[in-house]
């Protein structure tokens, strides 16, 4: 089982000192991977409800904005060789579909076919407002977006004429070094995000789940795969326990469940403090 690092950025970390430290001390220690978040603007005050913790607000203020994640992953990939690049997760619902996968593949170039392409419908109504993009109906714009994207990559020319999104002839390039594009991890914890991961998916991105909270979602992937004719030996499962502690015996139980990589919560204010996350993380998992 591999294990990666999801690792916030954003306003209280983020300088050239300590972007430049992260992938290689995560290469040095033996991770597999670095995941980074998204959402272009935050807010003080909002209605929407976060699903990843009880009181159902999201674990930081509106000025804790969040790198752009294909942006840091492109600067992460000049500093590292090996380390794979994922977004955890990419909100494609709000974003538009051609620049999306625009970024995607250009990162992918860059890193030699490095790009974990994880994606999600999103949460956060005030953001799409602030975008103006519907909040409604975002699971079907989901699922055209990838098509759209799906298409750029592989396609000499493509096009696309859905509900939500049409796209005249169009060229984009470069390909991707990935053939016959990045693999797409479908995020999310639902039945719909579920079947939406079997259907148009390479992976499933569970988050905020311990090992015996991931049984329940994994005999659910498994029907949603076999609905699509597919089984998950030709699928990647990734499970960020988020907050949830997390040990080796953990990591055995998460292995023993089928489970492919396991993110682990990397955060840090400045370098030094990285490096000491980093190496604790290590002595404690790896």
């Amino acid at each position: 089982m591999k294990i990666g690092a999801f690792v916030p950025l954003g306003t209280l970390n983020v300088n050239p000192e300590f972007m430049t430290a992260l992938g290689p001390a995560l290469e040095e220690r033996g991770f597999e991977s670095v995941w980074v978040a998204e959402h272009v603007v935050m807010f003080d005050d909002y209605d929407s409800k976060y699903p990843y913790a009880d009181t159902g607000r999201f674990p930081a203020g509106g000025d804790v904005g969040l790198l752009e994640p294909m942006t840091a992953l492109a600067a992460i990939a000049t500093t590292t060789k090996t380390l794979r690049l994922g977004t955890g997760i990419c909100l494609v619902s709000q974003r538009n579909p051609v620049y999306t996968a625009k970024q995607v593949v250009d990162v992918d170039v860059i890193s030699g076919g490095r790009v974990d392409f994880g994606v999600g419908i999103g949460w956060l109504r005030e953001e799409f407002d602030a975008l103006n993009v519907p909040f409604e109906r975002r699971g079907q714009r989901a699922d055209e977006h990838l098509e759209v994207m799906k298409r750029l990559w592989t396609e000499e020319t493509a096009s696309f004429d859905g509900e939500l999104y049409t796209l005249p002839p169009s060229r984009l390039y470069p390909k991707p070094v990935q053939q016959p594009h990045p693999p797409i991890h479908v995020g999310g914890e639902s039945d719909a995000a579920l079947r939406r991961a079997a259907r148009l998916g390479q992976g499933w991105y569970g988050f905020n789940r311990t090992p015996d909270e991931t049984v329940d979602a994994l005999e659910r992937l498994d029907k949603a795969l076999s609905a699509e004719g597919r089984r998950r030996d030709d699928f990647t499962v990734t499970i960020c326990p988020y907050f949830k502690p997390i040990d080796r015996d953990d990591l055995k139980r998460y292995e023993e469940l089928g489970v492919d990589r396991v993110n682990v919560v990397a955060f840090a204010f400045d370098r030094d403090g990285l490096l000491k996350a980093l190496d604790d993380l290590a002595a404690a998992l790896l």
